[in-house]
């Protein structure tokens, strides 16, 4: 048996990446899982790999800043599988620069993405949860940039930062309803990114982690499955931090 069977998650910014990683680890365990991603050509392919290995998955190309599409997400998951159990916020996107040339625009355009669609996947979530009286888990994949901030990144750090207090605050509203919500924070991370840094640069970030490595998207997708199942049945609004100790 898996740690997530008969259980129904939607997993947001899953087309590739940790999104994907996390889609994979739950199917693996038994879940139904429905893809979400603006990118309908990637998502393609991720459903079709998936589905490839015997998971069941199905795919639903959503902006989560719409709070329209993100409802109809919710209801899609409902529909065709009775319940949402697992909510996981993972849609982001980057806009770098420092902080003097950095336009209001891409400001706004990432807390909107990270901070305004977790929030909407928190809130429509929890309201099908409530809803179904059988209560879930939600996921916010925060960052170590929400930490510690990084330098060209106010609004990525900010955005980051703020999923942070969303989920706490999300925590003590749903605990009564049996909704658990709590966050990841990545560190390190092995990415298309990080394949193209170069070694120097590399060797020196690798360097900075106690742990001795850099982290890879399973240990994140090990992460959420936890949170996700019933081995944390007893936590809420509490962040982990998946950074091989990098920043304690």
């Amino acid at each position: 048996m898996g740690l997530l069977d008969g259980r129904n998650a939607i997993v947001t910014g899953s087309a590739r990446g940790l999104g994907l990683a996390m889609a994979e680890r739950f199917g693996e365990e038994g879940a139904r899982v429905m893809l979400s991603d603006i990118d309908a050509i990637a998502l393609e392919e991720a459903e079709h790999e998936l589905t490839a290995r015997g998971l069941e998955v199905s795919a639903a190309p959503v902006d989560v800043t719409d709070e329209d599409a993100m409802a109809a997400l919710i209801q899609r998951c409902a529909d065709r599988w009775s319940t949402l159990d697992v909510m996981v916020n993972n849609a982001g996107i980057t806009r770098d620069g420092v902080l003097r040339k950095m336009t209001t625009d891409d400001f706004r355009r990432v807390i909107d993405v990270h901070l305004v669609g977790g929030w909407l996947g928190t809130k429509m979530a929890s309201l099908q949860m409530r809803e179904q009286g059988t209560g879930g888990s939600i996921i916010n994949i925060s960052s170590m940039s929400g930490k510690v901030g990084n330098p060209g990144q106010t609004n990525y750090s900010a955005a980051k930062a703020g999923l942070i207090g969303l989920t706490k605050a999300a925590a003590k509203e749903g605990a009564r309803h049996r909704i658990r919500v709590n966050a990841i924070q990545p560190g390190f991370i092995r990415t298309a990114m990080t394949d193209n840094m170069p070694q120097d640069v590399l060797t020196e970030r690798i360097a900075e982690i106690p742990l001795g490595r850099i982290g890879e998207p399973l240990d994140v997708a090990n992460t959420a499955l936890f949170l996700a199942s019933d081995l944390s049945s007893y936590l809420t609004g509490i962040t982990i931090e998946v950074s091989g100790g990098r920043n304690i």
